[in-house]
């Protein structure tokens, strides 16, 4: 009965029909006291199951509403009570303890001034909650955890935008799917539809919004374009708004971990592992959670929504750029604030010293008040607090602390943990600083063996760690691999992506073949052995080369090999705009509004270097193009040719698209190589096994029973020899580069 009473309210709150609709999710009633988020989208989504559109979005808009004006009441009541007197907790109480800590208040003291102090904070928390949220307070609104992760998810999104399009309102529909698509960037459906919304005549260009940007995100992405454009006054007042909002965000974050889900959360952890331990050993499990929850705020807060990864020292950064633009204006006072703030949580930074320098010398008189900013000053204390608290609880109480900050002291770790805290730091030191290339001498041997010419170099193609080479295939090897691809396609072998249509654009039919498809189709009869064992010795070609031009001091392997095929559709190619395939990286997620790469999920992290050798030339469009971080200046262009290979590093430093194909069919084989050796390609492996000729296999067997120590690589005469050409003469070695 309350639940239908519920709908009944929300159908008279929605507009009448044919009514202007406010844009975006305004509030459906202002100023009444939010109701349960759960059970409100629980409604919303039985509504939505049965074609009740217009209930649906009433209630998940609801939802939504209750659920951020839950989370402005904790903030609100927190920090208001935080500030009430005889609520506060005493000071002594709040650092680390630890053996120079001296003997402190008068025994059984602290127990006292501790729980008068919760008690007081309690009481005052349940009076606002009352006031804010209705009888039974934050407790009656409780959320669970699968709630909590569908609204971090923005699903609710997902639902609004199809209720939305059966409406007819276009427009929010768009806005509800941009919403949706910007926190869950590899979802394929929304992507298509956000597609479709596009191609509408009737959605607006400024429907494509984001309903949910945090305030700090926005201002922030505002800042940083201002001052690309070299307009540095008008960027200054939305970087201090940015930072602002960035320290209010952590405050709404640090409020929500003290809530009662936080609670919740630990019950369901104590009744997994069986709760033990009593009075003291259960506050300090519960405030060790606190305290953990509180320094995750910082890279929550300094995470764009879709991401994995926070942005690194977001809040230094944002001084350092403020510190900058002040200069630019010449307000040379605040640009002192903002550096020596840098130099609070970096004090040996080396270009903030020369900044402080610099700015004093213009000043030419000292001014003896000025210092950092008192809200980083404030935020860095608490910080360190908090921080040696967790460290202590580490140390003796078995603890875990991932610390979010790479500025925290070593003076705050306990010098038991630094040296393991260090270890772990530095595992893995190639992620971050790759080989560097040898020099031309060291490689030239390898491409004269192969009878391969460089073309363009790194410098030619405007970038870093780029080359085109040409000479890797014969023209009858192109044919021979053009007539496995069609073979394959014919026998229905579409190996990745088996629609008829391109998964990048609905303009192209795409067709895909691995090398362990290939092997099992050679194996069955339908194709030609030839070309199947063709592409696995072109591979290993390909990979050779890679390494020795890029990698001479590291191993690389085959991650996966792909020969891909892309086709014009007949009729469809008239007035298009898209690309064959978007500008991307292959080994992170590029943003092309701020110029990042975030290496993580759902891109191939472990990818190091990328190949594209090329087949053919005989279509219209289709060069490979790279791009500025922005994805739309263009750097470099390459013609695709028989026998080219175009390699590069597979980070954000190398973002690429391709052109559109608008007439004929454009092969090439798809190389993807790293450094991890758990990552290689497997099926390359067993592609091989299954090529194996007789004779081969009794040569293997004579050499287990010879055990030959020589690890040397396979000689030549022992690899598959390359096709010749029409003239039937085998392919000539260049002599020179």
């Amino acid at each position: 009965m309350l639940r239908l009473l519920r709908l009944l309210l929300l159908l008279l709150l929605l507009p009448p029909p044919g009514s202007p609709e406010p844009p975006g999710l305004a509030p459906l009633s202002p100023g009444a006291p939010p109701q349960a988020p759960d059970l409100l989208y629980a409604d919303g989504l039985r509504a939505y199951a049965a074609g009740a559109w217009a209930p649906a979005v009433a209630l998940l808009r609801e939802a939504l509403r209750s659920q951020a004006a839950l989370g402005r009441a904790r903030q609100d009541c927190g920090a208001r009570c935080a500030a009430e007197p005889g609520a506060a907790l005493p000071a002594v109480l709040l650092d680390a303890p630890g053996p120079d800590s001296g003997p402190g208040p008068a025994r059984g003291a602290w127990e006292r001034l501790l729980l008068r102090a919760a008690l007081r904070r309690a009481e005052c928390l349940t009076q606002c909650g009352a006031q804010r949220l209705g009888p039974g307070g934050a407790a009656r609104l409780r959320v669970g955890s699968a709630l909590r992760d569908a609204f971090r998810r923005r699903e609710p999104y997902n639902y609004l935008q199809r209720a939305y399009y059966q409406l007819k309102k276009l427009d929010l529909a768009a806005a509800a799917a941009h919403t949706f698509f910007v926190a869950n960037p590899t979802h394929l459906q929304m992507r298509e539809d956000m597609a479709k919304y596009r191609r509408m005549s009737r959605v607006r260009p400024q429907s494509f919004r984001d309903l949910e940007t945090p305030p700090h995100w926005a201002a922030y992405d505002d800042g940083l374009e201002l001052l690309g454009r070299q307009e540095a006054e008008l960027a200054l007042p939305r970087l201090e708004e940015a930072l602002q909002e960035s320290l209010a965000q952590m405050e709404s974050c640090r409020a929500g971990c003290e809530g009662p889900e936080e609670q919740q959360r630990e019950e369901e952890e104590e009744e997994g592992a069986g709760s033990q331990g009593g009075l003291y050993e259960t506050i300090a499990g519960h405030w060790i959670r606190v305290l953990q929850c509180r320094q995750r705020c910082v890279g929550d807060t300094a995470t764009r929504p879709g991401r994995s990864f926070p942005v690194p020292d977001f809040l230094p950064s944002q001084l350092r750029r403020l510190h900058e633009a002040h200069a630019q204006v010449g307000d040379l006072s605040q640009a002192m604030e903002n550096v020596l703030s840098v130099l609070l949580f970096y004090p040996e930074d080396e270009a903030a010293k020369k900044a402080l320098n610099e700015y004093q010398a213009q000043l030419e008189e000292p001014r003896p008040g000025l210092g950092p900013r008192e809200d980083i000053q404030r935020f860095i204390l608490r910080s360190l607090g908090e921080k040696r608290q967790l460290y202590y609880a580490m140390e003796h109480l078995g603890a875990s602390f991932k610390d979010p900050d790479p500025w925290t002291p070593a003076a705050v770790i306990p010098e038991a943990l630094r040296e393991k805290l260090r270890e772990d730091q530095e595992k893995r030191p190639w992620d971050h600083e790759p080989p560097q290339p040898k020099p031309l001498t060291h490689w030239k041997d390898v491409l004269l063996l192969e009878g391969v010419t460089l073309t363009q170099d790194a410098r030619q193609l405007n970038g870093s760690e780029r080359v085109v080479l040409d000479g890797l295939l014969t023209p009858a090897e192109c044919g021979v691999l053009l007539q496995l691809a069609k073979d394959a396609a014919e026998a229905g072998a579409r190996s990745g992506c088996r629609g008829r249509r391109s998964p990048h654009t609905p303009h192209e039919r795409f067709e895909g073949l691995t090398v362990l498809k290939a092997a099992q189709l050679a194996q069955a009869g339908a194709v030609g052995s030839q070309g199947a064992k063709l592409l696995l010795e072109v591979s290993e070609r390909v990979r050779t080369l890679t390494q020795a031009y890029f990698s001479p001091e590291r191993p690389l392997h085959l991650s996966f090999t792909h020969l891909v095929c892309r086709s014009a559709i007949e009729g469809e190619q008239d007035q298009r705009m898209d690309l064959s395939h978007p500008v991307h990286a292959d080994n992170c997620v590029l943003d092309p509004d701020t110029g990042e790469c975030w290496r993580e999920p759902p891109a191939y992290t472990y990818r190091d270097y990328s190949g594209l050798l090329y087949l053919n030339d005989d279509f219209h469009g289709g060069d490979l193009f790279f791009t500025e971080p922005n994805a739309l200046t263009v750097t470099a262009q390459v013609r695709p040719r028989c026998g080219r290979l175009v390699a590069f590093s597979s980070g954000g430093e190398n973002p690429h698209g391709v052109w559109a194909v608008t007439r004929g069919r454009r092969c090439a084989l798809a190389l993807w190589h790293t450094w991890a050796p758990e990552h290689r390609e497997q099926e390359w492996t067993e592609a091989k096994e299954l090529l194996k000729e007789p004779e081969e296999e009794k040569e293997e067997e004579e050499e287990e029973e010879m055990p030959n120590k020589d690890h040397s690589p396979e000689p030549p005469s022992r690899r598959l020899p390359r096709v010749q050409d029409k003239a039937g003469k085998p392919p000539r070695l260049r002599e020179e580069l």
